[in-house]
């Protein structure tokens, strides 16, 4: 039976590589695979899937104009598809995380979620939290903070080190920007 998935963390725990290895079992067992991801995220290349241990696929990219159930609809028409994969989940719109679920529901089809629970400021992204609300089934990707706790919060940091406080809830970045911490250590940072 074919389910919605959200794969949810904070940066730098490994969603993309957990998704790269996921498509590749399907793989390497004669099923085939669609692979999508944000189109604004092109930190790897355009249309582009990658992880920081090095391994990386292409797959086709989304933005808020992408119908996600006619890019299904259109795939199964063209050819099989065992299961879809979304890198960077929280760039979907409530609007696009139904057409998902009505393709689970009405095609048949699985669709694996991988994407960030919560932005800089501790607010939930509106893909994932309609993913929260929709998904069949959820499963934390952990990482840790440096006092070696989960982390739970991500904080950005300015060009002076610091953690910013305000500012756009997208703003693409990796290590250089972004860090993950413990809820504790998140609100030292945040002055919270």
């Amino acid at each position: 039976m074919a389910k919605l998935y959200f794969n949810y963390s904070t940066m730098n725990a490994g969603k993309s590589t957990i998704l790269l290895q996921a498509s590749h079992n399907y793989i390497e067992r004669g099923m085939q695979t669609l692979l999508m991801t944000a189109r604004l995220d092109a930190r790897a290349g355009e249309g582009r899937i990658a992880s920081r241990i090095g391994i990386g696929e292409d797959a086709a990219t989304f933005d808020a104009s992408t119908d996600m159930f006619r890019v299904i609809e259109e795939r199964l028409a063209a050819a099989p598809c065992a299961c879809m994969f979304i890198d960077e989940a929280q760039f979907l719109s409530k609007e696009q995380v139904w057409q998902l679920a009505r393709a689970v529901d009405d095609l048949g089809v699985p669709v694996m979620c991988y994407g960030l629970r919560v932005d800089f400021q501790g607010n939930l992204f509106p893909g994932s939290a309609a993913l929260l609300a929709l998904a069949d089934e959820m499963r934390e990707v952990r990482t840790i903070c440096h006092c070696g706790k989960k982390a739970t919060m991500v904080v950005r940091k300015g060009p002076d080190g610091q953690a910013l406080r305000d500012g756009d809830q997208v703003q693409i970045g990796g290590n250089e920007t972004y860090v993950s911490l413990c809820r504790r250590h998140w609100r030292a940072e945040m002055g919270a």
